[in-house]
């Protein structure tokens, strides 16, 4: 099990539709919280561009992707832009595995 970092980033005209969507979104986002998937998520502060920063447990980059396709904002066009990197946890791991990496 891999360590994922999923960045949103959001144009300004796409505020409509997220507060129309966000409902589905923070639903979904529950459903990976509650099944393990999804560590930790939220918004970038007020004084940044407009996003998001989720960090998801999974086998592959490719099962994040996979897994992220289905968030509402995605599915609806309201991300202008993500990305999804791999990230070996050193402080704050959970495993041996993570650590060995130092």
């Amino acid at each position: 099990m891999g360590t994922f970092a999923v960045t949103y980033a959001y144009s300004a005209a796409s505020t409509a539709g997220r507060d129309e969507h966000r409902p589905r979104h923070v639903e979904f986002l529950q459903k990976q919280f509650d099944d393990g998937r999804l560590v930790k998520s939220g918004p970038f502060g007020p004084e940044e561009d407009p996003g998001a920063l989720l960090i998801i447990e999974a086998a592959s980059k490719a099962d994040v992707e996979a897994l992220m396709d289905q968030d509402p904002f995605y599915r609806n066009g309201l991300v202008e832009k993500r990305s999804i990197r791999q990230w070996h946890v050193v402080f704050g791991a959970n495993t041996g595995a993570d650590t060995a990496r130092n």
